[in-house]
């Protein structure tokens, strides 16, 4: 397993960082199973975990909580908040109110004292970054927070909040959590760019973009998503653009078939490659996915490999615009110069 720097933190992450999306009713619901997985994980040289208050309606923090309780100081422990975690109005977003309750609930679940990054799960258009920072900085003054991070930020959104902590001497976001992967390369034109400006850690999500890069989705056999937690319109067969993305799956196994590695492990090398990611997310629901992603880490692609998958998908480019998970509410009906 390799390490690298959390942006400038002086934190040392491993390149593949668990997700646990998939632990609880929203995939795997077997606790021991989930917890063997945790471990085998953190045996194999992943010292970086990641979830979210969200994942399984809290299940998956209590999982993860359950399976490091023995070796917690061997993982740099990260979750986010902001998504809803209930009806009630505000149980959800970027307050100061929901921020200071969430957190507790969090460490609860997680079994631990301190959240080595807390990460604002996206970003809030009705909440001041300046209420949102000035919450999570209190926490880290309080010791329950050692580290901030975004998710899904747009270029400028994280310009932004950096901008906002300095103006107001708050503690910044040291991290981002965009989507990447080849079919996903949107953020190559502008966030990638800008967290490296800020000297940032980029911890990309769904290097298998959702699945389609594992294989499960072929021309000749078409899967449906095994978790509620995938939108529909990432998986609809119908669509011109799933339609492209299919062919360009094609393209890409046949690569990965010549230059001698799976897919899988093409798809996962291939965001680790890049200078401006410090992590991908991988998360298994199984262990056998888990140890079809651990070779991934010590995979370095050619050139003349990397220059194919560019002739595939373009640099910048991301297939499907659902895929994407920032920056649709600016091109909504109500936001567009035309009504």
């Amino acid at each position: 397993m390799q390490y690298r720097p959390l942006g400038r933190t002086g934190v040392h992450v491993s390149t593949l960082c668990l997700g646990t999306m998939m632990f609880g009713p929203w995939g795997n619901d077997d606790r021991a199973d989930a917890s063997r997985i945790i471990n085998r994980a953190i045996d194999a040289g992943i010292n970086f975990i990641d979830t979210a208050d969200v994942y399984s309606a809290g299940a998956s923090e209590e999982i993860l909580g359950e399976a490091i309780a023995s070796r917690r100081d061997e993982v740099f422990l990260a979750t986010k908040f902001f998504m809803p975690m209930s009806e009630r109005p505000n149980e959800r977003g970027g307050s100061r109110l929901w921020i200071m309750r969430e957190v507790e609930n969090s460490l609860r679940r997680l079994g631990t004292d301190h959240i080595d990054l807390y990460q604002v799960h996206r970003p809030s258009p009705d909440t001041d970054i300046e209420e949102t920072l000035g919450a999570l900085t209190d926490l880290v003054r309080q010791g329950k927070v050692r580290y901030l991070g975004s998710s899904s930020y747009s270029a400028s959104q994280v310009v932004e909040a950096q901008w906002a902590a300095k103006e107001n001497h708050l503690a910044r976001f040291v991290t981002e959590q965009p989507p990447y992967s080849i079919l996903v390369r949107g953020i190559e034109e502008d966030v990638l760019p800008t967290t490296q400006r800020y000297g940032m850690g980029t911890l990309s999500y769904s290097p298998l973009a959702g699945g389609w890069l594992s294989g499960r989705w072929r021309k000749t056999a078409a899967s449906a998503p095994v978790s509620q937690a995938r939108p529909s319109a990432r998986f609809d067969m119908s669509t011109a653009a799933n339609q492209r993305k299919l062919n360009m799956v094609e393209d890409l196994a046949v690569l990965a078939e010549e230059t001698g590695i799976s897919l899988i492990e093409m798809a996962i090398a291939f965001v680790i490659n890049h200078p401006g990611i410090t992590s991908a997310i991988v998360g298994p629901r199984t262990m056998e996915q888990l140890e079809s992603y651990l070779p991934a880490a010590e995979t370095m692609l050619p050139a003349d490999v990397l220059d194919r998958i560019d002739e595939i998908v373009a640099p910048g480019v991301t297939v499907n615009p659902d895929d994407n998970s920032y920056g649709a509410h600016e091109l909504q009906p109500t936001r567009r110069r035309r009504a």
